[in-house]
C-alpha cells in the first residue's frame, strides 16, 4: 500500500501521522507539505518591494515546512516502509491530488481542521476538495486515534457495498476491526395519510429488503475475517449515521462516494460531506 500523508503543522496533522499505526504496514509513505505563498495585496507597493516580500515569505514558509516534514517523519510508527519527504509549492488540495496521482497512491491521509459547514461553504477546505476529487481512498483524521477496534460502515446501495467489500478485502488495517454495517431506509415512514392501508405493509417490506441487504454484506465481511453485524435505521442517511455513531462510539466511519465528483457534489452536497462536518471520529471515504 502506498500512502500520501499530507501535513500542515496542525495537531490534527500529527494525529493523522500517528493514525498510521493502526493501518497495515505500507510499502511507501510520501509525507507532503504544500507551501502556499500569499501575494502582497497592496496596490501602492513598488513591484521590486512586492517581489522581495514574496521571496522572504516563501523562504520563511519553506523553512517552517521543512521542520514540519522532519518532525512528522520522526513520529511515524516503525515499520512504515520507505518514507520520502516532499515540500511542494502550490495550493494544498491541488498538491495533494497531484502527488497522489503521480505516485498512484492507495490512500491519502490528512487531518481535518474543523472549519464547520458555513465557513467551508464560503471558503472551501482542503479535506472537502480532496474527498471530492481524490483518485483513491481518503482518511480524514479529526482527533487522536487511540485504537481502531470498531468501524461504522454505512452503505447507500449495492455499488457502495461492492466498493466497501473490495476495500476491506485488501486488509487495510493492522488488525481486523469489528464492523457495524448500517443502511438507512427513510421511506419506511411513508408520507401518506395515516389511514392508508398499504403504508404499514409497504414500510415493513422496505425494512425487510434493506435488512436482507445489510445481512448479506455482513456475511461477506465475516467470511473475510471481520466480526460484522447489520443494522437498519429508518431515518435520513446522514442523520442515521450520526445517531448510530453516537450510540456505538466507533473509532472510524467508512463511507463511499457513489461516484459523485466536482460541481455536482459541491452544489448538491452528499451524505459523506454532511457527515464529515459533524463526525465524532475519523472518517475514511473509499471508492
Amino acid at each position: 500500500m502506498k500512502i500520501v500523508l499530507a501535513v500542515d503543522g496542525s495537531d490534527q496533522a500529527y494525529f493523522a501521522a500517528r493514525a498510521l499505526e493502526h493501518l497495515a504496514p505500507p510499502d511507501r509513505v510520501v509525507v507532503l507539505h504544500a507551501v502556499d505563498v500569499p501575494r502582497p495585496a497592496y496596490p501602492g507597493v513598488m513591484p521590486e518591494l512586492s517581489l522581495e516580500i514574496t521571496a522572504a515569505t516563501e523562504r520563511r514558509l519553506r523553512e517552517e515546512g521543512e521542520r514540519v516534514l522532519n518532525f512528522t517523519a520522526a513520529i511515524l510508527p516503525p515499520h512504515t516502509g520507505r518514507v520520502s519527504k516532499r515540500l511542494d509549492l502550490g495550493k494544498p488540495a491541488e498538491m495533494i491530488l497531484s502527488v497522489a496521482e503521480e505516485v498512484t497512491a492507495d490512500l491519502i491521509v490528512l487531518g481535518a481542521r474543523g472549519l464547520g459547514p458555513v465557513r467551508e461553504l464560503l471558503l472551501g477546505s482542503v479535506s472537502h476538495r480532496v474527498i471530492s476529487h481524490a483518485p483513491c481512498a481518503t482518511l480524514i483524521v479529526n482527533r487522536a486515534v487511540g485504537s481502531l477496534r470498531h468501524i461504522l460502515l454505512p452503505l447507500q446501495g449495492p455499488e457502495d457495498a461492492e466498493a466497501a467489500v473490495r476495500f476491506l478485502a485488501s486488509k487495510p488495517f493492522k488488525e481486523p476491526p469489528e464492523v457495524t454495517v448500517l443502511s438507512a431506509e427513510p421511506y419506511a415512514h411513508p408520507a401518506w395519510p395515516a389511514g392508508f392501508s398499504a403504508s404499514a405493509s409497504l414500510a415493513e417490506e422496505l425494512v425487510t429488503i434493506t435488512q436482507r441487504f445489510v445481512d448479506d454484506v455482513a456475511a461477506r465481511l465475516t467470511a473475510l475475517g471481520y466480526r460484522a453485524t447489520a443494522v437498519v435505521r429508518t431515518e435520513a442517511p446522514a442523520h442515521a449515521i450520526l445517531q448510530e455513531a453516537a450510540k456505538t462510539d466507533p473509532d472510524l466511519i467508512m463511507l463511499g462516494t457513489r461516484g459523485l465528483r466536482g460541481t455536482s457534489r459541491f452544489l448538491l452536497g452528499s451524505v459523506s460531506h454532511a457527515v464529515l462536518h459533524r463526525a465524532p471520529c475519523p472518517m475514511l471515504v473509499f471508492r
